[in-house]
């Protein structure tokens, strides 16, 4: 497993310079403030940045000769991975008619449940900021379109 953390991790590094080069090619700031290569840029940046990291990481740990037995998940793992698939499947189906706002709700508040998180409060918190709160920002701060939904909320 070390092995292959090591080899992804320097393929991430590798997008990452590309990635960055290729912002180089659009203005990094326009009249109205951070231009179409702000973004690519930090994000390529950041990413390399965090790759490297997990590269030194995994140069420095675990152990030699693991085989593919210890990428599989065991059968929490993949309970999980299920778990997630399914949810994203839903909120995706229920984007559209409830609006972003509902569904994003549902999603945040049952898929920690689903996870083993069992903090009530917490996960309650997390979700109504996760959906009003992101809407918020999004819709009316950056003015981007998000699904409204059959009942306007």
């Amino acid at each position: 497993m070390r092995e292959a953390w090591k080899w992804m991790s320097l393929l991430f590094v590798g997008l990452s310079v590309l990635v960055l080069i290729s912002s180089l090619g659009y203005p990094y700031h326009d009249r109205l403030g951070p231009g179409p290569g702000f973004f690519p840029f930090w994000m390529a940046f950041i990413m390399g940045g965090l790759a490297f990291g997990l590269f030194l990481q995994a140069r420095q740990t675990g152990k030699k000769g693991e085989g593919l037995q210890s990428l599989l998940p065991d059968r929490e793992g993949l309970r999980r991975v299920f778990t997630i698939l399914l949810s994203l499947i839903a909120v995706t189906a229920l984007l559209d008619p409830l609006g972003f706002r509902i569904s994003m709700l549902l999603f945040l508040f049952i898929l920690p449940f689903g996870l083993g998180l069992r903090h009530l409060l917490g996960v309650l918190i997390f979700a109504i900021l996760g959906s009003f709160g992101v809407f918020h920002v999004f819709y009316h701060w950056l003015k981007v379109p998000l699904p409204i939904g059959i009942w306007g909320i």
